[in-house]
């Protein structure tokens, strides 16, 4: 049967419902990996489309045989490809690898079998040839779980209602990106970044040494477009990437004042990184950032500039690399 084209309902970062409110709420993990609209037709095929619309069904040859896992039952889900590490933890550094193959089937078939990936299934928007979307969540969820879609290369997790503050520090304690708070109530919103759906990120803070900078363009030309961190690691200043945001505009105009101070012809990091157009400073200035995660070369995922840390010298900011940076 023809299918209806949904896309995908999007959360609105924020913070935790009110205590008071807590029980209308429902608790998911935030996964890190490529959200996908499933459609199975009933008929044995399977059509994943990301969150842009695009089709990439045969980017995750893996996936084909959640075709049959309904018989022939049409649905529309909503979902999350995710790559898991040694320790099972959602990866995406390891799920980039797979992504962008949609149209190289052979090469996606390869990878497959070097980094397989996993569908989390949390939402249904379509059933059995009726809407779902006008439904309260919790009865989406309701039958969503009664569909049974638990295979090998895909799950629906439960849900926990209420309990959000042990929800939220358990994704902490286990290093799991953060947490989607849904409220019970809410209908199925397509393409609208809702406030029914609230996402909390867990962001990390460690103190870096500046050892370069990239000059801005346009209003921040003559200004750091972003500054080049690094953390020492084995006696070496090891580069772990760029900042680009966090300032005001007076802030960026004090760094910029004090990184034309420091400049250097000589870069501090070891090994060198490949930074086209970089500027060097002497590392001497210490700053604190904030972050999602690392990557498994311990680069910082999207890091923002926290504030400078005068209080601290190159020498005593840590640095928490993996094994092979060392």
């Amino acid at each position: 049967m023809e299918l209806p084209l949904i896309p995908p309902m999007l959360a609105t970062p924020g913070t935790l419902p009110p205590a008071a409110q807590d029980a209308r709420w429902a608790y998911e993990t935030k996964q890190d990996g490529q959200r996908v609209i499933v459609y199975l037709p009933g008929d044995a095929r399977v059509l994943l489309r990301a969150r842009s619309g695009q089709d990439i069904t045969a980017a995750y040859p893996e996936l084909a045989p959640l075709g049959t896992a309904l018989g022939s039952t049409p649905a529309v889900l909503d979902g999350e490809v995710l790559a898991l590490d040694e320790r099972g933890r959602a990866d995406f550094q390891l799920l980039q690898s797979r992504m962008g193959l949609a149209h190289s089937p052979g090469l996606a078939a390869q990878r497959a079998a070097k980094v397989p990936v996993h569908l989390v299934l949390f939402d249904v928007m379509h059933l059995e040839g009726s809407s779902l979307l006008r439904l309260p969540y919790a009865r989406r969820r309701e039958r969503l779980e009664g569909l049974g879609l638990d295979g090998p290369a895909w799950s629906t997790p439960a849900a926990l209602v209420g309990h959000g503050e042990q929800a939220l520090r358990a994704t902490r304690e286990h290093g799991l990106e953060g947490l989607v708070c849904k409220r019970l109530d809410s209908a199925y919103e397509p393409g609208v970044r809702s406030r029914a759906w609230i996402k909390i990120r867990n962001m990390r803070s460690e103190d870096v040494v500046v050892g370069g900078w990239l000059p801005g363009k346009g209003r921040l030309t003559g200004l750091p477009g972003a500054v080049l961190v690094g953390q020492r690691a084995a006696g070496r200043l090891r580069y772990v990437g760029g900042v680009g945001t966090g300032w005001s505009e007076t802030e960026r105009t004090e760094l910029a004042a004090l990184l034309r101070a420091a400049t250097t012809d000589v870069c501090p990091f070891d090994p060198v990184p490949r930074v086209p157009g970089a500027r060097w400073v002497v590392p001497r200035l210490v700053g604190e950032v904030r972050y999602s995660t690392r990557t498994r070369e311990g680069m910082l995922r999207q890091p923002s500039w926290l504030r400078l840390r005068p209080d601290l010298t190159p020498e005593e900011s840590s640095a928490d690399l993996p094994d092979d940076m060392v």
